[in-house]
């Protein structure tokens, strides 16, 4: 497993004093950091590189974060985490639904940012060790979902997932017939705590469910409980073979 001193962070941000404290200060606190300020070629860098972690900046010149987001999510399946000047719950959505793993607001306070680099990294290394300890592929049905190589099928076909789906999916299906609450979940993926207002999980499920078969209007996978969080029901996943 990875040791937090070897891990590369790549920031996008096309403002270059900001860029520079952030990279100094992520730096001070044992990680390795590359900087790209040009939008347009950083999903290739991205690609390319596969840095263990991407800090995106949302408004770029060339390309902006969103584009870039689309642009890599199939080729890169590290943590990224989508900085945004504007608190506007769409640009959040677009984000989470572009493949972001996260988002912090500017102006960016360090500690909080170092705090949800952590997490994320955190997340990704808790996943890792999860395929070394439990089971690694889950069937219910036709729907198939394999921790070791982190990918899922519906029958014969295989469904596209962001790693953050993908890590959701994982943490419902493993837990299949138990309620998880927004704060497990959160807790869980991000290794921090549910504040009561953020979005991403709902999002990502609303995501999810079409993905796997389910109907997003009424679904029966993926039930949501209210006032107590999420459910995967296995006995509903198993009829999709009838289907």
């Amino acid at each position: 497993m990875q040791q937090q001193d070897t891990w590369h962070i790549l920031i996008v941000e096309d403002d270059q004093r900001l860029a520079e404290l952030t990279r100094d200060y992520l730096e001070g606190n044992g990680l390795a950091v590359s900087i790209e300020g040009d939008g347009a070629k950083a999903a290739a860098r991205i690609i390319k590189e596969q840095p263990d972690l991407v800090i995106l900046d949302l408004m770029l010149p060339g390309e902006d974060g969103l584009t870039i987001c689309r642009k890599v999510r199939d080729q890169y399946d590290g943590p990224i985490l989508m900085l945004t000047a504007r608190t506007d719950d769409m640009d959040q959505v677009l984000g989470l639904e572009m493949g972001a793993d996260d988002y912090v607001y500017k102006p960016v306070r360090p500690r909080v940012l170092l705090a949800r680099v952590r997490a994320l990294l955190r997340r990704r290394e808790g996943v890792a060790a999860a395929v070394d300890e439990g089971p690694r592929r889950l069937e219910f049905g036709p729907l198939v979902v394999d921790s070791a190589m982190r990918e899922a099928w519906l029958g014969e076909q295989s469904i596209e997932l962001t790693s953050a789906e993908f890590d959701l999916l994982w943490l419902l299906t493993a837990n299949a017939g138990r309620i998880l609450s927004r704060e497990e979940i959160f807790n869980a993926l991000r290794g921090i705590e549910y504040d009561g207002q953020d979005r991403s999980i709902d999002v990502r499920i609303s995501r999810i469910r079409p993905k796997i078969g389910d109907d997003p209007m009424h679904p029966r996978l993926i039930k949501t409980v209210r006032s107590k969080g999420y459910l995967f029901v296995a006995e509903a996943a198993e009829a999709l073979a009838g289907c």
